[in-house]
């Protein structure tokens, strides 16, 4: 699934979020989210966030990190949704209705384009359905664009 996110956000890749540090992220989004940090590194975590859901957060220095979430099916619950804008919320600063309305309309898209990404105050919305022999995954991140 790292693989599978790694890909999803070169798609939508620019340099990103806050002045922060991984470590400092990584307590914001658990605080936020209240996932259970399953890895940790200097510049990745991976959360545990219930049945079939993950979040990632990557860190490659202060100027280009990313907060995304995975589900291991094509139509996420609720759950998913809040999960992912608790996460956003936390790294961006983003109201949460405007990035839960920017996560429904992009992985809406994702459906039929397989992705899509949208613009919302200052960051990108990116999100991803695929269809692999395991099952379908879907993945959104959101990513801060440079000078937001």
């Amino acid at each position: 699934m790292r693989s599978t996110l790694a890909l999803l956000l070169a798609l939508a890749a620019s340099p990103a979020m806050a002045e922060d540090s991984c470590s400092d992220l990584i307590d914001r989004v658990q605080r936020a989210t209240s996932a259970t940090v399953a890895e940790r590194s200097a510049d990745f975590a991976r959360f545990e966030a219930g049945p079939q859901t993950s979040l990632t957060l990557s860190c490659a220095g202060a100027n280009a990190s990313s907060v995304g979430a995975q589900y291991k099916g094509e139509t996420p619950p609720e759950a998913y949704d809040t999960l992912f804008v608790q996460a956003g919320h936390a790294i961006t600063g983003i109201a949460p209705d405007r990035l839960r309305d920017a996560t429904r309309q992009a992985r809406a898209s994702a459906q039929d384009k397989r992705h899509s990404t949208v613009e919302v105050d200052g960051a990108r919305v990116t999100c991803a359905v695929m269809r692999k022999e395991q099952g379908p995954l879907t993945l959104c991140a959101v990513i801060q664009r440079p000078g937001a």
